[in-house]
């Protein structure tokens, strides 16, 4: 799947992360494991479990979801390089959410979650979230998923750094063609993705 971001000028490919992209996976994430040793399975695990696998524990957590055949995301790539990357799966597969007041179900109808993004430095700020956003929707229709939903954050002034950015910025899911759909938080907005036949 392939998708031009916004412009243009940075053409992006983003493909499902299976055993055969993991040294790609790998390499995008780096040794601290995209932030802090978490390699995205912060919303996977309750907080005893992350913290005590924080690092290569994790790691290795990730890797086991992967050779086990479960996609638990997208990498977008830029001439062949990962750039950047979604974690998208159904919600039940992020314990957080589930005990999140503030991320709690808005109904019972059932979603797929993009509960995070990592972006390389010098791509950050290009439209590749966006990208990734929208190459997520459409591996979501491909599974029969009718709906995808995202909490990202909404900074109510200036610009927040980029370590409190994980979620995604709400800008990137309206450019992607997100709505909001509640809001119990001033900076968190939930919004939703409605797959149409």
């Amino acid at each position: 799947m392939v998708k031009t971001v916004q412009g243009g000028d940075l053409p992006v490919e983003c493909h499902p992360v299976t055993p055969d992209r993991w040294d790609d996976m790998e390499r995008l994430f780096g040794p601290r494991g995209a932030c802090g040793g978490c390699w995205c399975m912060w919303f996977r695990l309750n907080k005893r479990e992350f913290d005590a696998g924080k690092g290569e524990g994790n790691r290795r957590a990730m890797r086991r979801i992967v050779a086990a055949g479960e996609t638990p995301g997208l990498i977008a790539y830029h001439r062949g390089e990962p750039v950047g990357w979604c974690s998208v799966a159904p919600r039940e597969k992020y314990v957080r959410l589930c005990n999140s007041r503030i991320l709690k179900p808005v109904d019972d109808h059932p979603v797929w979650s993009v509960v995070c993004f990592f972006i390389t430095r010098q791509y950050r700020g290009k439209g590749v979230a966006t990208a990734l956003l929208e190459a997520a929707v459409r591996y979501v229709k491909g599974r029969g998923g009718a709906m995808v939903e995202g909490y990202p954050v909404e900074p109510r002034t200036g610009r927040m750094p980029d370590a409190f950015m994980y979620h995604g910025l709400a800008s990137s899911f309206r450019r992607a063609g997100f709505t909001e759909v509640a809001r119990r938080s001033e900076t968190r907005p939930i919004m939703r993705y409605i797959i149409k036949e």
